[in-house]
């Protein structure tokens, strides 16, 4: 196993691109594993991955207490602590771990990575490829089954032969089932948090608008605009604003919002902006200064491609699979990830359990609502302490 705390070689030549994290950069609480190799789902290859990863608490000495927490679409490894060189924001999880949190360093060791195809470290498209060039428009299509391969090798250069648990929400629910579905006997338990088993049409349809949003501005360069100095930072605050509406339920943005105008501005007639418009460019600006389009790109075909019953006899057989225990939580306000595709995974799995988080929030829910989703954890993972830890 070779792991570093310090910074991957450096690439031949400077490039530039907004949002993702470069070789050379600070590195913040970031770990670097190589994991070889890669072949993918969909037949093309990686001939070396790099995972970014970073870890809370201790694995003990039986090795049985190990959490997997997976970030949502723009997430990265950077699920709690501060910010600072190296992470441009807080913790996107901030107070689920730590000592007596629900996720109790004391006794449990968790780890995140930056998902295959990301833009934080984990190798994608603005990594270097072996010519020393970005990858950029070469980067291969990837789906969530991929982005789990590869952290199952990383588990085992940890040596994590199970986990304890595997939970994550949206794009992170995906890869939490499509670890307990691929490896059931390595899962001991799931938590699935306002997600599907598969892609629906509508939320496809949703990703289209934004897909085209970034590949339609001109400094796009076909996904090869690395070395020009800027990126497609219009599109990809385009795509940013139409998701950020479903990630909200139309009764917050109503009761938030309304019709009221940004300060004194009239919208009417004036030329002004509503208040609404102010919020979505406030988070379409945000995310041009901390992901890569690119990765916006790759990420968001890798959703729309999951399908736990592809090539395994359907949705229902695919589910049977799961071993270890299965809870499922719901957004009630949800209209991206409706309640009825949680319902729909515990119904199959007979000793699964379906929790609903209530919320005002839609989608984003389960990142808000920190105290029902820290509760749900909490019970989900309490178990007597793990054998003395090894340090």
């Amino acid at each position: 196993m070779t792991t570093t705390s310090s910074t991957p070689r450096l690439s031949s030549g400077a490039w530039l691109s907004a949002g993702a994290w470069r070789e050379g950069d600070p590195v913040g609480d970031r770990r670097f594993v190589s994991v070889g190799p890669v072949e993918l789902e969909a037949g093309g290859r990686l001939p070396d991955v790099t995972v970014a990863y970073e870890t809370w608490g201790t694995l003990n000495e039986a090795r049985d207490n190990a959490i997997l927490v997976e970030h949502a679409l723009t997430g990265d490894s950077h699920v709690s602590g501060p910010a600072g060189p190296g992470h441009a924001t807080p913790g996107w999880w901030d107070g689920l771990i730590g000592p007596g949190c629900p996720f109790d360093t004391d006794r449990h060791f968790v780890v995140a990575a930056n998902v295959l195809g990301g833009c934080q470290g984990t190798t994608g498209p603005a990594s270097t490829a072996p010519d020393g060039r970005p990858w950029g428009s070469r980067f291969p299509f990837v789906t969530i089954r991929d982005q789990v391969a590869v952290e199952a090798r990383l588990a085992e250069l940890l040596g994590i032969e199970r986990w304890n648990a595997v939970l994550g929400g949206s794009m992170g629910g995906m890869r939490s089932l499509e670890w307990a579905v691929t490896h059931p006997e390595r899962v001991e338990t799931a938590i699935v948090l306002a997600s599907t088993a598969y892609a629906t049409a509508e939320q496809i349809a949703w990703c289209q608008p934004q897909l085209l949003a970034i590949r339609s501005d001109p400094a796009f360069h076909g996904g090869d605009y690395y070395e020009r100095g800027a990126g497609p930072e219009q599109g990809l605050g385009i795509a940013r604003r139409i998701a950020h509406v479903t990630y909200r339920s139309e009764l917050e943005l109503h009761e938030r919002f309304g019709r009221l105008p940004q300060g004194a501005e009239q919208p009417v007639g004036g030329g002004g902006r509503y208040a609404v418009e102010s919020y979505l460019d406030h988070h379409a600006g945000k995310i041009a200064a901390r992901f890569d389009a690119n990765s916006y790109l790759v990420l968001t075909e890798a959703m729309n491609s999951h399908d736990v019953g592809r090539d395994r006899g359907g949705v229902a057989a695919a589910l049977r699979r799961v071993m270890g225990r299965l809870v499922v939580a719901s957004v009630d306000s949800d209209r991206l990830y409706p309640p009825r595709l949680s319902e729909e995974i515990a119904a199959a799995v007979p000793h699964a359990e379906h929790v609903s988080i209530t919320s005002p929030y839609g989608h984003d829910g389960f990142l808000i609502e920190t105290e029902q989703v820290g509760a749900i954890l909490r019970q989900a993972v309490a178990r007597p302490a793990g054998a003395e830890e090894i340090r």
